[in-house]
């Protein structure tokens, strides 16, 4: 079920596209200014990441946990920071631009989950529908439910998301917090 209309998913792919196109052209960020004008549901506070493909090859991928911005300025912000600055790549440039994809995934709130083991928390897993958020100490790591179609198992799914976060494959503690969310995907 899509929670924004056909008109809102545009508006929110085309900020994000010109997002881009201004770190190209200035780099720098683009300040979307007064967005009053817009509909209230692009105005309401919403963690999103944004991915950037260029043919099946992920490009950047940057995202916020929690909502602390307006819907439409927190995809400005992370589609310039998925194009200029992920980490694991150089800077998008022009002729990438021409050939990128961009998938918008607005997160719902993370609920945190309980469990009273590591198998008992893979049991309530549910695949293709939700993203986790890994915390343990200072180690943190989160994947989007899309990832789920790289890693169909859930158990694979968890000890990848394990080693994202910094931790062996085979960790448990008690301590170990497991958040759920879900995303909508605008691509």
């Amino acid at each position: 079920m899509n929670i924004y209309s056909t008109e809102e998913r545009g508006v929110l792919l085309q900020a994000a596209h010109d997002a881009i196109e201004y770190g190209l052209q200035h780099q720098d960020e683009m300040h979307l200014g007064d967005i009053s004008a817009l509909p209230e549901s692009l105005q309401q506070k919403r963690a999103t990441f944004i991915t950037l493909n260029v043919g099946e090859q992920l490009r950047g991928c940057i995202g916020s946990l929690e909502a602390y911005q307006p819907l439409i300025e927190d995809v400005a912000h992370n589609a310039f920071a998925a194009a200029f600055r992920d980490p694991r790549f150089p800077p998008l440039t022009k002729e990438e631009f021409a050939q990128v994809s961009i998938h918008i995934s607005v997160l719902s709130e993370p609920v945190l989950m309980e469990f009273t083991s590591e198998e008992d928390l893979v049991q309530q897993l549910r695949p293709n529908v939700d993203g986790l958020i890994l915390s343990e100490g200072m180690h943190k790591g989160t994947f989007l439910p899309a990832v789920w179609d790289s890693l169909s198992d859930p158990k694979q799914f968890l000890s990848h998301l394990k080693m994202k976060a910094g931790l062996p494959t085979d960790y448990w503690s008690d301590t170990l917090t497991v958040e759920r969310y879900t995303a909508e995907t605008i691509e």
